[in-house]
């Protein structure tokens, strides 16, 4: 048999099996997430969390003295949403952000459903597209249910008109809110890279628990390790290494060192996830 006899032909009135429309399969995804029971917990548990911490700090009027968050949010509402963001982005973020890179790839090969993707007339680079969309959804939600509670509870509760920044001077309404929007964004980055790279664990395994064990608990590592002052030359390697500053945007000027590296470096590791992830998906078997 020649090499041009493989090519094959339908029998009349067969058409052949076209790719799926991108747009339908990007909605399928989305439409799947935001209706999966799981997530939808997890934001309600993330609006909770800002009016808490509100509702604490307004009955004991916060901690005396001081220069912290904490201190700034007595009287000064709209720091709230960014000490929220500030306190979330440690842990319940990244975990829930594992979670749904979990149940993109892994939670799909553990109920044989990504076998039936891989066959189907997607494409395994459109396949890693959509679920790093499906991610993206759900890390833009999160942070973005923070921020809004954060600020809804920082006006009704705490109460603010403006917003005094860590250097003293006063902000604005409007331009409070474009500060806390701007937190807002660059913590929705750096999720955006935790689930890169979870995305890629994701690829590698068919253990949900597993990518969430290996993202978590490589956060928490690096945390660590960052406390350690010999291994300084380290630091410009770790994702988290400059989380804390997302507390800058709250200074006047705002101090953007730390908040671009952070942007550099969280790009990075979306580069190098994302390509990770179609890597695997490539070469993965059917």
């Amino acid at each position: 048999m020649t090499g041009t006899a493989s090519r094959v032909e339908l029998p009349s009135g067969v058409r052949q099996r076209a790719s799926a429309p991108f747009g339908r399969v990007v909605g399928s995804e989305l439409s799947w997430i935001l209706h999966r029971p799981r997530n939808l917990l997890a934001l309600l548990g993330l609006a909770v969390i800002p009016v808490l911490i509100g509702t604490v700090l307004a009955i004991t009027g916060g901690p005396s003295g001081g220069t912290g968050l904490f201190s700034a949010v007595a009287g000064n509402g709209l720091v709230l949403p960014v000490l929220a963001l500030m306190l979330t982005q440690n842990l319940l973020l990244p975990l829930i952000t594992a979670m749904v890179a979990a149940d993109g790839l892994a939670g799909e090969a553990a109920n044989g459903t990504l076998r039936g993707l891989l066959l189907a007339p997607v494409g395994r680079v459109r396949l890693v597209v959509v679920k790093a969309l499906g991610v993206l959804l759900m890390v833009v939600l999160a942070v973005g249910v923070v921020a809004l509670s954060g600020v809804l509870t920082g006006l009704l509760i705490v109460g603010s008109d403006g917003l005094v920044t860590l250097s003293g001077t006063t902000l604005p309404l409007g331009e409070a809110l474009g500060r806390v929007a701007l937190a807002t964004g660059w913590c929705a980055v750096q999720m955006a890279a935790v689930g890169a790279v979870a995305l890629a664990i994701s690829a590698t395994t068919e253990h949900s628990l597993l990518v969430l064990i290996a993202t978590v608990g490589g956060l928490i590592v690096f945390g660590v390790l960052e406390a350690i002052p010999a291994l300084e030359w380290l630091k410009p390697i770790f994702i988290t290494a400059d989380w804390y500053s997302i507390s800058d945007v709250l200074s006047d000027p705002i101090r953007w060192n730390d908040l671009v590296d952070g942007l550099w470096r969280a790009g990075c590791y979306m580069l190098v996830g994302f390509s990770a992830a179609v890597a695997r998906m490539a070469t993965k078997d059917t």
